[in-house]
């Protein structure tokens, strides 16, 4: 439960304690600053607690906006102050300095003592957030635009704030505000008008955003299930269930927004739900096309690896460029002379193939077309997509200046999944990797990639040129991680070696030619990506990267494409599929379980609520 202090004087016929109570707050009524102290200290210590002036004037969403977001442990809004479990002492502090500085009266800090607060107000609650600004406490300030929050000074004030209030529609705002800022053209024009209204819907029946983003992983499986029929009603069924699949993941966000019900959980459950539901149901129109007799595994896996590797490009340009100090590019300049012209920005959104506009072409060809002709769509889009962006953000990374901190270089590391192969050599290498040029570590690990991927796809299966690359392969991304990944395109490393593992894999479950072995490569790549994905998010998350132990338990990207090249040597193409099976199983049960348990006891442990609009997925 949450308790609202209302200090001062009710006005009569304000609202304000029913719009609390609304909110889900206990109110109590207090009338100056030593009152207010008593009760502060008298609610719970895990409780949230609000201190809101008796004479407010606004809408219920500004206070729901400054109030109730669970992401900020210290915000406020004018007459109005908040603070989360962990930000309680800060806010003691600063009331205690209040009322010790006015001697218990209503108001005289911030007049007395100008040249320390900003606010000049004889309002409590602005005088407490001023005192936690001259703390330096990080108090959250929501954008309110059209809404409205005021303390009126005197009667005629009240009326004019009044009438502003019945002057701007609350829920109209509030409505739009429920829809991501930044989306894609199929996203923004065809679903969010509508999914909105869904979004409403749920929230006044009580249902939350972890149920509906559940509800959208499971009709994308029914639409999974529909396409692996392999005739034409279960394609266009498909077709339209993955629509629906998509409505109802703009809805969980937008439903998040629109009752502010952030969570850790719902944040990891909403990105690596999306990634299970279009590879589910990459293999379920693989599935689909086999009962006709046509063999798509191999284009499936494909567009899963193209995909993925699309995806680490964006994390880790963006984790290298978190917090770098550096000048503005040519090519950051002229995307923002061209993001100024309306056209231009849909048309750059649209091309990079976001999700919206990805499962959209995805479920119509589905309906009209054959599985085949559908993931030549998907490999043709994608690849398009990945060569636009990454091109655009190599141009970005060698026409600047960038200093990056060791915070962006250990993320660098922590996404390249280096297993105990790796480290134990790059740690070998030592202090000469540290004085190579800049572009080692990207030129090496491509190198090495490219070695162990053309070795597999071009040499019989069986034979020992694999195997003799993936050593090259462990020996090169030892040297790219052991250089101090600072360089400016440093941020390609991890990518690369997603590239490489999955390449191989694709390339020696492909030469074995036998039944089923590339569901069984579709299979590993699947659990090794979630890996890698759930390493991003946990990242994103600020809890760092998973465990040491499950990386070097599940072999690390290094030594799990080692692996898989000696077993192509010693293995027959059956054994092989065999082998790809059991391996397959076997990292998924671990980082199934592993991940699992840590963000249930992250959610269970009150990890701060995040909410991440990010890219367009």
């Amino acid at each position: 439960m949450s308790t609202a202090i209302l200090t001062g004087q009710l006005v009569p016929g304000s609202s304000i304690e029913s719009e609390l109570r609304s909110l889900g707050f206990d109110v109590e009524l207090v009338r100056d600053s030593a009152d207010t102290e008593a009760a502060l200290a008298r609610v719970p210590a895990g409780e949230r607690v609000a201190v809101v002036d008796a004479r407010f004037v606004g809408h219920v969403h500004a206070l729901r906006l400054g109030l109730t977001d669970p992401r900020f442990p210290l915000a406020a809004i004018p007459g109005a102050v908040t603070a989360q479990p962990e930000a309680r002492q800060a806010l003691t502090r600063a009331m205690a300095r209040e009322h010790s500085a006015t001697g218990g009266t209503a108001r005289g800090s911030a007049l007395a003592r100008p040249e320390r607060y900003a606010a000049d107000t004889d309002s409590l609650a602005d005088r407490i957030t001023a005192a936690l600004d001259a703390d330096g406490a990080d108090v959250h300030r929501p954008e309110l635009g059209s809404l409205v929050a005021t303390v009126p000074a005197d009667p005629q004030a009240r009326n004019e704030a009044r009438q502003a209030v019945a002057g701007v529609d609350d829920e109209a705002v509030r409505l739009k505000s429920a829809v991501k800022a930044r989306d894609g053209f199929v996203t923004t024009f065809l679903i969010s008008p509508y999914s909105r209204y869904i979004a409403r819907w749920c929230a006044r029946r009580g249902l939350t955003p972890n149920q509906v983003t559940t509800a959208s992983l499971i009709t994308a499986l029914i639409a999974a299930g529909c396409a692996a029929t392999g005739t034409r009603g279960g394609f266009v069924a498909a077709g339209v269930l993955l629509i629906a699949s998509f409505v109802l993941d703009c809805t969980d966000g937008q439903l998040a927004r629109y009752s502010l019900q952030y969570s850790t959980l719902g944040a990891w459950l909403d990105a690596t739900f999306d990634r299970a539901k279009e590879y589910a149901y990459y293999a379920g129109l693989a599935l689909g096309a086999a009962r006709g007799g046509d063999d798509v595994w191999a284009l499936a896996l494909g567009a899963m690896v193209l995909q993925t590797c699309r995806h680490v490009v964006d994390f880790s340009f963006n984790e290298a460029n978190h917090d770098a100090a550096a000048n503005t590019s040519p090519t950051a300049a002229l995307s923002d002379r061209l993001d100024s012209v309306g056209w231009t920005v849909w048309v750059r959104r649209m091309i990079v193939l976001p999700i919206g506009e990805r499962w959209a072409m995805i479920a119509v060809l589905t309906a009209v077309a054959t599985p085949r002709i559908t993931f030549y769509a998907l490999l043709i889009g994608c690849a398009f997509a990945a060569t636009y962006t990454t091109a655009g953000r190599v141009l970005r990374s060698l026409t600047r200046k960038a200093t990056r901190t060791d915070r962006a270089a250990k993320a660098l590391a922590d996404l390249a999944d280096s297993g105990p192969l790796a480290e134990a050599a790059a740690n070998g290498f030592g202090k000469p990797a540290r004085r190579l040029p800049g572009f080692t570590a990207p030129a090496v690990a491509l190198l090495g990639g490219l070695a162990v991927v053309a070795t597999a796809a071009l040499t019989d299966l069986g034979g020992p040129w694999p195997l003799v690359a993936a050593v090259a392969y462990v020996l090169t991304s030892a040297l790219a991680v052991a250089c101090p990944l600072k360089g400016a395109l440093d941020w390609l490393v991890p990518p690369i070696f997603r590239a490489a593992e999955y390449g191989t894999v694709l390339a020696l479950a492909a030469k074995a030619d036998v039944n089923g072995a590339l569901p069984a490569a579709f299979g590993l790549v699947a659990a090794v990506a979630y890996h890698h994905y759930d390493t991003v998010y946990r990242i994103r998350g600020g809890a760092g990267a998973p465990p040491t132990w499950l990386v070097r338990t599940i072999g690390g990207h290094e030594g799990r494409t080692l692996l898989i090249t000696v077993l192509a040597v010693l293995l027959t193409a059956t054994q092989l599929k065999l082998a790809l099976t059991g391996l397959a199983v076997a990292v998924a049960l671990v980082v199934l379980a592993e991940s699992i348990r840590f963000w249930v006891a992250a959610h269970k442990g009150g990890a701060p609520a995040v909410h991440d609009e990010g890219e367009p997925a």
